[in-house]
């Protein structure tokens, strides 16, 4: 685990005690510390570190709680509370310390969509540096707004890696978080029994607007790389950006094993002829298993712009209707042949999409795919060795 940039520390170490009601013993914390050994009963300190679920409860707004390296094994959801919050100018912290790698493995619970990993209902939290795998549900669900989660790994989980979306089916619209940034983040190894849920991220049925995904990784998941779903049922999401992002690999896992239900696309934007407005920018959708970029039924205005897809099964670029606005974009193939792209919308000259060959553009897109996250946290993509940053 990489240094914690500094601008993100500003504002979140600052804070005193502040008494809740009841004993003292209750005192809401400034600083709390959790290792795998730590005791409910112990003071959380760093010679005597607790339990996460005890150092929730315990930390005072805008105060940081300190993760140990080591495996945390846990047979239930961990839950950070709505009305939990941190505020816009201290968000409560929920950090890796001091470079050390925390591993959250739920691998005891079944398959179950009550068995999620860790909820983040609360607003105005910042998680950095945890790792999530193996849970019956979504590694990470996030149901609360203007949180920050940061170099986060979910893995092996049976259901999306990541996933935005409402506390419960009484939420209102009005209150489906927004705001939320999934920054410089991996997910990978999501997988379910049925083959055709897990995803890396997602963001749909029921999240609001502003929530943005920046320099994240999704690969070898069982279904989709990233997946903004709607329904009818439920209507349409808030716009959602994705930027300097990179999906590859996704319908077949890691181990090579793959299953027919899965969608297996890079980038599926709707569902259910929905229109939303979403924007998708300087990303890259490399060898996924159908679509790269795939409109999935959204005939909104979507901002399509800067986007490379190279050697995705089908197409790289998939939009049979809609009044999305292409820019820039790059489609390349080198190993597998697929289809002609099809974007529906207003796309001009600045586009090199695939018609049968490769546009000048593609030169700086073959060979192998590498990538990795600089110090500051941004993605660095490289293929044959040669820098090619989204």
């Amino acid at each position: 685990m990489q240094a914690r940039p500094v601008m993100a520390c500003v504002g979140l170490m600052a804070g005193t005690l502040v008494a809740l009601s009841g004993t003292p013993a209750q005192a809401a914390s400034a600083t709390q510390y959790v290792s795998p050994t730590g005791t409910a009963s112990a003071a959380g300190t760093l010679a005597a570190p607790t339990t996460l679920a005890t150092a929730i409860g315990r930390i005072a707004s805008g105060g940081t709680i300190y993760l140990r390296g080591g495996t945390y094994a846990y047979g239930s959801t961990i839950t950070i509370p709505a009305g939990a919050d941190g505020t816009a100018s201290a968000r409560t912290t929920l950090i890796a310390y001091n470079g050390e790698t925390p591993v959250l493995n739920f691998a005891s619970q079944s398959e179950s969509s009550s068995n999620r990993g860790l909820q983040l209902y609360a607003n105005y939290w910042h998680v950095y540096g945890l790792t999530v795998s193996h849970a019956g549900d979504n590694g990470i669900y996030v149901g609360g707004s203007n949180n920050v989660i940061e170099r986060t790994v979910t893995s092996y989980n049976r259901d999306t890696g990541l996933q935005l979306g409402r506390i419960s089916s009484s939420t209102p619209s009005s209150s489906w978080p927004s705001n939320n940034l999934v920054v410089s983040s991996e997910s990978h190894d999501n997988a379910d029994s049925d083959g055709e849920d897990a995803d890396g991220f997602a963001a749909k049925l029921t999240t609001g607007t502003g929530n943005v995904f920046r320099y994240d990784v999704s690969h070898n998941n069982i279904d989709d790389g990233w997946d903004l779903y709607t329904k009818t049922d439920t209507g349409a999401i808030g716009p959602v950006t994705i930027e300097y992002s990179l999906s590859y690999g996704n319908g077949t896992l890691t181990d090579g094993s793959q299953s027919g239900d899965g969608d297996r696309n890079g980038y599926k934007l709707g569902g259910d002829d929905i229109a939303v407005n979403h924007v998708v920018r300087h990303d890259i959708a490399y060898g996924n298993g159908h679509h790269g970029f795939t409109y999935n039924s959204n005939p909104g205005t979507m901002t399509i712009s800067n986007n490379v897809g190279i050697d995705n099964a089908e197409r790289n670029f998939s939009f049979d209707t809609g009044t999305s606005v292409f820019r820039t974009n790059t489609s390349c193939r080198f190993a597998v042949s697929g289809s002609n792209d099809k974007t529906v919308g207003d796309a001009d000259s600045t586009n090199q999409f695939w018609t049968g060959t490769n546009g000048s553009r593609c030169s700086s897109y073959s060979g192998a795919l590498g990538w990795s996250f600089a110090s500051s946290g941004a993605l660095r993509v490289t293929f044959g060795g040669t820098v090619v940053n989204p």
